[in-house]
């Protein structure tokens, strides 16, 4: 059986890419460049009853979490999140589902300042339901934020805490950093970011094989969400916070200049090779959740 991460090895090579296409599959989001300095980001994501949510979810907070977990992407980039579509299908009801859901996205959007532009509606032939989402943003050509840019010595931080994020409705009513992200591409202070969706373990792993770099974790540095253990806050995923590289040389003025409620924290280094281990040389393997 082919699993989310052997279908995009297979798949992603061959994908044909035009000229103005800066960032291309294998971020947080593409990247294109119109001219005039400015990259326009685009993602998609998508929320399955029963996968992301549980079924007895209301369909406002489902349809919230879908626009979120998008909008954390352009966070991960370093971008403003602008413009979103949205796409929902669903079946066996009589449509009150899909209005709530729409609703409670078209809310979530609104209150993070984002335009939604359009969409579509369908039928499912069975029970259940899936929402589709495109996000666009925009950021300075020479301010992304990407997962290829940590070097050995940076400094790994993440925001917030990690772990129990199901349990604790975390996967439904966290909020994307938005500017957090914006602030660290804005004044240089990350080499390197990623949103933490599957996990620190497997999401730091594309980091670390995007910018050739290995990490070493203190795992007792690791902010844990109430509740959490220390492999639900490594494997669980559903966080939505930002882990991202600090050069050694800028952390100080990071250190004076955040201001943000939400708190970060140092929890390891990049290290030379590759592979993540903690701080005692211990790899840290497995774990994070794949499709």
């Amino acid at each position: 059986m082919l699993h989310e991460l052997d279908i995009l090895a297979k798949l992603l090579p061959a994908l044909p890419q035009s000229p103005e296409v800066a960032v291309g599959p294998g971020d947080d989001c593409a990247a294109l460049d119109m001219g005039g300095g400015i990259l326009l980001l685009a993602a998609v994501d998508q929320t399955v009853s029963g996968v992301h949510y549980t079924p007895d979810t209301r369909p406002e907070r489902a349809g919230a979490k879908l626009l979120k977990r998008n909008a954390s992407d352009i966070a991960a980039m370093g971008g403003v999140a602008r413009w979103v579509l949205l796409a929902t299908a669903s079946g066996g009801g009589d449509g009150q589902w899909v209005l709530d859901f729409c609703r409670g996205a078209a809310r979530a959007a609104e209150e993070l300042g984002i335009s939604l532009i359009g969409g579509d509606i369908t039928a499912l032939p069975a029970a259940g339901e899936v929402g589709a989402l495109t996000i666009l943003g925009t950021v300075p050509k020479d301010e992304i934020l990407r997962r290829t840019g940590a070097k050995e010595g940076d400094f790994l931080c993440v925001t917030g805490s990690c772990g129990n994020s199901f349990a604790s409705g975390h996967h439904l009513d966290f909020t994307p950093r938005l500017a957090e992200g914006r602030f660290l591409a804005s004044h240089r202070l990350a080499s390197s970011a990623i949103d933490i969706s599957d996990g620190v373990l497997l999401d730091l792993g594309r980091v670390a094989a995007a910018s050739g770099t290995g990490f070493r974790i203190d795992t007792d540095l690791i902010p844990l969400r109430n509740g959490a253990a220390l492999k639900q806050a490594l494997t669980d995923g559903e966080d939505y916070e930002l882990l991202f590289t600090t050069p050694p040389d800028r952390m100080d003025e990071l250190k004076k200049t955040w201001r943000f409620e939400t708190p970060f924290t140092v929890i390891g280094r990049a290290v030379s090779g590759a592979g993540i281990v903690d701080q005692n040389g211990k790899p840290l393997n497995g774990g994070g959740y794949e499709h």
